[in-house]
């Protein structure tokens, strides 16, 4: 049975369903010879670790009890009472713990860390334990977004890195480009929220309206205008663009915003926004769908990632190709290279979902196995 320790950073909405999945697959893992052993979870206040973390782990009971205590909101500095169960550490001393654990651990048993969280912050601590011979697996964006000097630190040790994601579109990405098979092409739409926005416009539905359905479904951020800049898009685009061998950063994207400047959170409040400020946007976006379904195409919101260029905005595809048929939230991927010029290869699914991204994120934990012992 190949014991592997596992640290969690971030048991927001994806870590908590993580937790969730560990737990739940015991039995399976435990026919596939592998047994996770989760030896740390941090949240932005506290790190909390297995009393012994060679012969100790958190808890399977111990888990479910952080997943409910974050499910309500909670610290994870309600769980002191568990002191017989951990060590509790505050986030002032969790780098230097984690990377204390990593030098460890490094040594004999090998671990993974895993980054849920959505922060830029943990970028110091990765390269720190990746430099350690220890393996990271990532849900959060933010470490593949950063500058080029840090993202190649990062990556420095491919074998120790993984992308965890709804889609698996970087594991299809590498299959295809360790072939041989060059990628000319890929035009994708990547947020759930806009695809979900634009295809309910292109059924007449006023955009203001549509964007307000959206947030009171959940399916936009709090402040929807942080989907409306096309920011998230742009840090998944940028990290196929690197993949494909591009070298460039995030300020270097073309990037298209659904909102003008004067709109933005510095210069309009949120209630402005919803109020009066969507409504000034009904006009241009109509007449952009309009025009398109004249031609027999649809708008999207999408990344093209083609030659030297990363572009993301809006984008008139044709009715009947695999973005313009694309309805609700799904998000979807065109890739075009040597052997699917033609005929493109591609990937449709709910990319989006706290679940859906853990159950990413625990397949390339696994995935990993074989460099454990």
């Amino acid at each position: 049975m190949k014991n592997i320790p596992v640290i969690l950073l971030g048991c927001g909405g994806v870590g908590r369903h993580l937790l969730q999945h560990i737990v739940s697959c015991r039995s399976l893992h435990a026919k596939l010879g592998v047994r996770l052993r989760v030896v740390g979870i941090s949240d932005s206040k506290s790190l909390l670790l297995a009393s012994d973390l060679f012969t100790r782990e958190l808890e399977d009971t111990f888990l479910n009890e952080v997943s409910r205590v974050k499910l309500g909101g909670s610290s994870l500095k309600t769980l002191s009472s568990f002191v017989n169960e951990c060590q509790i550490f505050t986030n002032l001393e969790a780098t230097r713990t984690v990377v204390d654990v990593a030098t460890r651990l490094s040594k004999s048993t090998g671990l993974v860390v895993v980054d849920c969280s959505a922060s830029s912050e943990t970028m110091g601590v990765l390269n720190q334990v990746v430099d350690l011979g220890c393996c990271v697996v990532l849900a959060n964006k933010k470490p593949l977004t950063a500058e080029m000097e840090d993202y190649d630190k990062l990556v420095a040790h491919p074998r120790h890195i993984r992308v965890g994601a709804g889609l698996p579109v970087i594991a299809s990405l590498n299959r295809i480009l360790s072939s041989g098979d060059p990628i000319h092409r890929i035009i994708a739409c990547l947020s759930g929220t806009l695809g979900y926005v634009m295809s309910e416009v292109e059924g007449g539905k006023p955009f203001s309206q549509v964007v307000k359905d959206a947030k009171n479904l959940g399916y936009t951020e709090p402040d929807p205008r942080d989907d409306l800049s096309g920011m998230d898009v742009a840090r998944k685009a940028l990290i196929l663009s690197r993949l494909l061998g591009r070298r460039v950063n995030l300020d270097s994207l073309k990037i298209e915003s659904l909102y003008p400047e004067e709109m933005g959170p510095n210069m309009m409040s949120l209630e402005d926004f919803l109020s009066c400020g969507l409504l000034l946007l009904d006009n241009d976006i109509q007449e952009r769908v309009q025009k398109a379904s004249l031609e027999g195409k649809v708008v999207r919101y999408v990344c093209v990632i083609e030659g030297p260029r990363t572009e993301i905005g809006l984008r008139e595809v044709p009715k009947d190709s695999p973005l313009g048929r694309l309805r609700g939230s799904n998000n979807i991927l065109a890739i075009y290279s040597r052997c699917y010029n033609e005929q493109p290869l591609v990937i449709e699914g709910a990319g989006a979902g706290n679940d859906t991204t853990a159950a990413g994120v625990l397949a390339d934990i696994l995935d990993i196995q074989d460099l454990f012992a």
